[in-house]
């Protein structure tokens, strides 16, 4: 996307939330207790709850439905609230967040590979939560922003009248279903442009090995998570620092998006493969194969997803969707000598630049032990050891042991 698309789209994404509040006149005297709130704090409100819930779907979630439990006063108030209000589901997230919390807790004292199944289900669990907020959460805290400006209840009628739609004759319409309408698609496309981002904090946690990485990721997602917490409290006395706090998190991850979503793609590739044992059941394909661009590959992002083939002349050909739905792109790989690595967790191709090697393409966990197949299947020729494989070998080499780490495939 061009830069001065992104820029377009970020102006008028702001202007659809701030023109409500700009619109709306000021009360004369601060709303009274029992009230309605006024169309500017709702819409702090709704910005707030709509990116905390997306930074941490399954925290945000609980502790908006212990919110809202306690809020309640009568029995009656209590058993009309949604669904995720309801102890069975906010105390059920509440636990689950806390055994995540305990994990990370002893998390830096662990090894990595004692840590990295916990991590693949916290990255599970975080991708569901996700979408259970999307569809069910979000609708519902929209309705009290529709439904205040929308209906007659003192700031619809009062912001028709600013803005002029008096003059129109709109009697007969449902001002709070229009505009559930036009903002609904809206804001799910902003909670999970949001999601997207905060969820590539997960994966990387997951691709990490250092426990101390982990911890600093989390607690800069604590932070933010904590900022848009306190703004939601304070929203009814400070609605235009929550409303530019909601934005810089939603103009940040709009940037991010393209980036993270590569990112969750090949997490969520990465998890399948680990809980459902792929490579035990699986072949390389003799012409084709599912892959993730690395560096090097000119104009391709990398982790981007795609299929590598061998073409009649001989090369490799890497073809890929943006977003996985967009047109089809191709593109070659580099002219160097190629090698495929066998890594402790997942291989790759290696291509070999002057002294000085580059991973040009990430391959799924599901190749491992299968790395022989592949390179014939690309007509490679070499395997060679890499990352924490290839640092054993070293020392393997340094006590006097023979150590293969790199291997000639013969015809």
């Amino acid at each position: 996307m061009k830069p001065a698309t992104r820029w377009t789209c970020v102006a008028l994404a702001c202007a659809l939330f701030t023109l409500p509040l700009w619109a709306a006149p000021k009360p004369a005297v601060a709303p009274k207790s029992g009230d309605k709130p006024v169309v500017g704090v709702q819409l702090a409100s709704t910005l707030t709850q709509i990116t905390g819930i997306a930074v941490s779907p399954m925290l945000g979630v609980s502790a908006l439905g212990a919110y809202k439990w306690v809020q309640a006063d009568t029995a009656e108030q209590k058993a009309s609230l949604p669904w995720y209000a309801q102890p069975m589901y906010w105390l059920t997230g509440l636990l689950i967040v806390g055994g995540v919390a305990l994990k990370d807790a002893a998390g830096t004292t662990l090894p990595p590979g004692w840590k990295k199944p916990l991590d693949v289900a916290e990255t599970l669990e975080n991708k569901l939560s996700g979408l259970v907020a999307a569809g069910a959460v979000i609708p519902f805290t929209l309705d009290t922003l529709t439904s205040l400006i929308g209906s007659g209840g003192g700031s619809g009628a009062e912001l028709s009248q600013a803005t002029g739609l008096a003059m129109i004759q709109l009697g007969a319409i449902d001002g709070a279903a229009i505009l559930n309408i036009l903002l609904a698609p809206f804001a799910i496309a902003v909670f999970l442009m949001v999601w997207i981002t905060a969820h590539a904090i997960n994966v990387l946690i997951l691709l990490s090995p250092w426990g101390a990485v982990d911890a600093a990721l989390k607690s800069f997602r604590l932070s933010v998570l904590g900022l848009l917490g306190a703004a939601n409290v304070f929203s009814s006395s400070h609605p235009g620092f929550a409303i530019v706090l909601s934005l810089l998190v939603i103009v940040v991850s709009y940037f991010l998006a393209g980036w993270a979503f590569r990112l969750m793609t090949y997490g969520g590739v990465f998890c399948w493969d680990f809980f459902t044992f792929r490579r035990s059941r699986f072949e390389p394909d003799p012409t084709e194969n599912k892959v993730f661009a690395g560096k090097g590959i000119k104009d391709t992002p990398l982790r981007t997803y795609g299929r590598l083939a061998r073409t009649t002349e001989g090369k490799l050909r890497f073809r890929y969707r943006p977003w996985l739905v967009l047109p089809e792109r191709q593109v070659e790989l580099p002219d160097h000598p190629l090698a495929v690595g066998r890594g402790l967790f997942f291989p790759t191709i290696e291509a070999t630049i002057g002294e000085d090697e580059r991973t040009i393409i990430l391959l799924p966990p599901r190749y491992k032990g299968h790395e022989e197949a592949f390179a014939r299947a690309c007509g490679i020729d070499t395997l060679t050891d890499v990352g924490l494989r290839r640092a054993w070998g070293v020392v393997v080499e340094l006590c006097g042991f023979n150590s293969r780490r790199r291997v000639k495939l013969t015809a």
